[in-house]
C-alpha cells in the first residue's frame, strides 16, 4: 500500500511556510499603519516611508513554498500638507507626511488575513485526512 504521510507532510510544509510569509506581511502592514500619520523630526525632513514585503519562492520538504526575502521601501512620492506652523515644515510651510494609504493598507491586511487563513485550512485539512486514511488503515 502506498504510503501518502509524505505528501500530506508536503502539503504542511507549504502551507506552513506560506503562514510564516503572510504573518511577516501582516507585521509590516501593522507597521505601515502606526506611521501613517507621522511626520520627520527635522524641518523639510523625510518621513516615515512605506515598507512593502518582497517574498521569493523556496524549497520546502522537497516541494516549493514561499518567504519573505526583503522587505523594501516603496518609493511612491510623500504626500505634502500646508501647515507653516508645524516643526517639520519646509522653508515654504510644506510638511511631507508618509507615503501611506491607510485603505490601501486595509485592504492589503484584509488580503493576508485571508491567505493566512487559507493556509490553516489547508494543514487542518490535510491532518484531517491523515486521520481518515490511519482510521481506514486500522479497519
Amino acid at each position: 500500500m502506498p504510503d501518502i504521510k509524505p505528501a500530506a507532510g508536503v502539503a504542511q510544509a507549504v502551507a506552513v511556510s506560506a503562514l510564516r510569509a503572510q504573518q511577516a506581511r501582516m507585521r509590516i502592514i501593522a507597521e505601515n499603519l502606526a506611521n501613517a500619520d507621522s511626520t520627520s523630526k527635522t524641518a523639510g525632513g523625510d518621513p516615515y516611508r512605506r515598507q512593502a514585503p518582497v517574498f521569493e519562492p523556496t524549497k520546502v520538504a522537497g516541494a516549493q513554498g514561499v518567504r519573505m526575502s526583503k522587505v523594501q521601501g516603496d518609493q511612491t512620492e510623500f504626500r505634502q500638507e500646508y501647515s507653516p506652523g508645524h516643526p517639520s515644515a519646509d522653508a515654504k510651510g510644506y510638511v511631507k507626511l508618509p507615503n501611506v494609504n491607510s485603505l490601501v493598507e486595509a485592504l492589503d491586511m484584509r488580503e493576508a488575513q485571508r491567505a493566512y487563513e487559507a493556509n490553516l485550512n489547508v494543514i487542518e485539512t490535510s491532518r484531517s485526512m491523515q486521520l481518515r486514511t490511519l482510521d481506514l488503515l486500522k479497519k
